[in-house]
């Protein structure tokens, strides 16, 4: 592939929204208009395509995959022009123009899934669309939480009850199977003449850095030593690139996530699990990275904060 044009700088951005009626009614249009990017990635929209508030997205196409399951999961990519092709694991999804409010989902081309990801497909986890302007397919990305194995399980040290290890055994299946199918769309990408860029919570901190109270959580979803170990087999400087920890070598964060418990938010005890995976001459271009951490604790928008690039194309 040839190398990428410097043309002039494009804002990307990923943000778990935690439910979009939710952060529209703590200011998601305000930063969306603010802080105008050209691309967003949204995770856990939890909404089905009726009860999306009209106008949210303002004057951007809307490609959305909003799952089988109700109130939960839900992913999306908002673009300024109409994206050449979307594509979900689902085979179908919504697709509006600015000022569109019809609901009828889309047959798209299907796409070959990867071996163990059929029980994933219609869960509104995973959507792809190529830019019409810039020679990017990105990728919204909602991996799921998970839990812990079954040995770890202590009764009364849980928030959640003890499920034998199912939840942690249902995301180890997922990421086995999600990591066959990312080799395949880095290597599609490549071949359509394409960058990959895969955003989104990907519910695993990934190093020391990405977790404040890191020696605590040793034995916490999202911190197990196998999620770690799954993710170190995703990133290379010849496979795809961690963009803001390049651009944040050797520091703690900067965090996306705090709970909603207690002074988490205020005292920056925060996780760092929302990502920009990039191949490398992508991410070569990126001239600013970092998070939209809001202002203050009562006027935050989600438990995640935006994570946003501006790459010089």
């Amino acid at each position: 592939m040839g190398r990428i044009p410097t043309l002039c700088p494009v804002r990307i951005a990923t943000f778990n929204i935690n439910g979009i009626r939710a952060a529209q009614r703590r200011g998601f249009e305000d930063w969306l208009g603010e802080r105008e990017p050209d691309v967003v990635a949204l995770q856990e929209v939890r909404a089905r395509a009726a009860a999306i508030p009209p106008g949210v997205f303002g004057r951007y196409h809307l490609a959305y995959d909003e799952g089988e399951f109700a109130g939960r999961n839900g992913v999306a990519i908002l673009t300024r022009c109409a994206p050449i092709a979307v594509r979900t694991w689902s085979g179908t999804a919504l697709v509006q123009a600015p000022g569109e409010t019809h609901i009828e989902r889309v047959e798209l081309e299907p796409e070959p899934l990867a071996r163990g990801l059929g029980e994933f497909a219609n869960h509104g986890r995973y959507i792809e669309v190529d830019l019409a302007e810039s020679p990017i397919t990105v990728v919204s990305m909602y991996l799921p939480k998970g839990g812990l194995p079954a040995h770890l399980q202590k009764p009364g040290r849980m928030r959640e009850a003890p499920d034998g290890g199912v939840r942690y055994d249902r995301k180890m299946r997922f990421l086995s199977a999600f990591a066959r199918q990312l080799t395949r769309s880095r290597r599609t990408a490549r071949a359509r003449g394409r960058e990959l860029l895969l955003m989104g919570d990907l519910n695993i901190a990934h190093t020391r850095y990405d977790v404040r109270n890191w020696r605590r959580s040793n034995q916490a979803e999202g911190y197990l030593p196998e999620e770690r170990e799954w993710f170190d087999s995703i990133v290379s400087p010849r496979t795809l690139v961690d963009v803001v920890r390049r651009h944040h070598p050797d520091v703690d964060g900067p965090y996306s996530w705090w709970s909603w418990l207690g002074q988490s938010f205020v005292n920056d005890v925060g996780w760092r699990i929302d990502y920009h995976l990039a191949t490398p001459q992508l991410a070569r271009t990126a001239v600013t990275a970092g998070t939209d951490r809001d202002p203050a604790a009562d006027r935050r928008m989600s438990d995640h904060a935006p994570v946003v690039v501006d790459y010089e194309f």
